[in-house]
């Protein structure tokens, strides 16, 4: 999978932007889009947001253990990669028919707790159980969101593009030749939310902490992001708050 955001609506880390990125050994998002269409020239499909966004996956693509997924509704998007092995109880928590997919689902708890629900963010990706990576795109609103599974099963990458854009995907190599030194795997166990930046949804109550990184010519390659065991955070939303969910959406409405 494949997601392009233009920096003013996907607000990256500025630490995720390394110092050495003037080298020109970044690619504009357009060169990005080309180089993954073409890993899978059979069965790739994009779809452009204008010059905000850009979502590409492959269809028909299964491997054993995980799924890949593309939908939207009600113009909210979604791409996930893995396995909800709570599925079936999560669809009927949320009171959806049994053909929903996980793809369908994440949209529906992002919704819900958008719009109206009282339970914060970190909470409701702790209910999703099993192995997987996903990205939101809110095309009416512009919001982006994402999360990758603490367990290691799930990889994903994000990095900055050319012109500042942020990238996000499962394929690392893509990342690495797109995105130069402005690149590094994406923290398990994290959100992304382009109003509210990174946080840890299993470790709530720690900061997320960004580790510079230098590669083997000592040049400044961005950062890594992980959790701080030894810095609290001491104001998560709690459930009831009126710091949920739906205040922590509309910051970048």
């Amino acid at each position: 999978m494949l997601a392009i955001f233009q920096k003013a609506f996907a607000h990256p880390p500025e630490e995720l932007h390394s110092p050495a990125s003037k080298d020109q050994t970044s690619k504009c998002p357009d060169q990005i889009l080309h180089d993954f269409l073409s890993l899978y020239p059979q069965n790739s499909v994009c779809t452009k947001f204008g010059d905000r966004a850009v979502l590409a996956y492959v269809r028909s693509q299964e491997q054993p253990g995980f799924r890949r997924v593309f939908c939207g509704v009600d113009e909210v998007y979604c791409q996930f990669k893995g396995n909800l092995d709570n599925l079936s109880s999560l669809i009927r928590q949320y009171g959806l028919c049994k053909a929903t997919n996980e793809g369908q689902l994440i949209i529906e708890a992002y919704k819900t707790l958008r719009d109206r629900g009282p339970y914060p963010a970190d909470q409701v990706i702790k209910d999703f159980h099993g192995r997987f990576g996903f990205v939101i795109y809110d095309s009416r609103s512009g919001a982006v969101f994402t999360a990758l599974s603490e367990d290691g099963g799930m990889e994903m990458y994000w990095g900055i593009a050319a012109d500042g854009s942020v990238v996000l995907s499962d394929e690392m190599q893509l990342l690495k030749a797109g995105c130069g030194k402005s690149f590094a795997p994406f923290p398990p166990g994290c959100m992304f939310h382009s109003g509210s930046g990174v946080q840890s949804f299993e470790h709530p109550m720690h900061k997320v902490t960004a580790i510079p990184r230098v590669d083997s010519e000592g040049v400044m390659c961005g950062a890594n992001f992980k959790v701080d065991a030894y810095t609290r955070v001491n104001t998560m939303p709690r459930v009831g708050s009126a710091a949920n969910w739906s205040a922590w959406a509309a910051q970048s409405q």
